[in-house]
């Protein structure tokens, strides 16, 4: 772990966790990234304001962080694109036969004791250092 920084992390997670926790008490909404963007697709009046705002501040976070800090660490990407489709697919399809996603169920539906967001997550868990014994030890990836 040669970049561990436990302030950055800590203020991190504090302030994902504020987050959630104000958006279920204004709104009465799981803050699950999965059915944020779904429910932007399908959304009734009065929903897409919030949701688009929420999305945006996803993707707006890192620019305002690097317009800040300066130039992004840079990043490589070793999978093919191949792998890279197939694998998100599959994780859409995980999300929906699990009602939802890693955010959901492992931030909000843990902090509220949800019982099916400790099987979710924990199968999440599982399944994630599964698939990495399988690329990286099975298959020699």
């Amino acid at each position: 772990m040669e970049n561990f920084t436990p302030l950055s992390a800590l203020i991190g997670g504090c302030l994902i966790g504020a987050a959630v926790g104000v958006l279920l008490w204004l709104n009465g909404r799981i803050a699950g990234i999965s059915g944020v963007l779904g429910g932007l697709l399908q959304a009734e009046p009065g929903e897409r304001a919030w949701r688009f705002a929420f999305l945006a501040g996803l993707v707006l976070g890192p620019l305002l962080y690097v317009a800040i800090e300066g130039a992004a660490k840079p990043l490589t990407v070793t999978s093919s694109l191949p792998l890279l489709i197939a694998g998100g697919l599959l994780v859409g399809f995980g999300t929906r036969l699990g009602n939802g996603c890693t955010s959901g169920h492992g931030v909000c539906g843990l902090a509220r004791l949800s019982g099916r967001s400790l099987a979710a997550t924990v199968s999440f868990f599982i399944t994630a250092a599964l698939t990495v014994f399988v690329v990286r030890h099975v298959l020699g990836g």
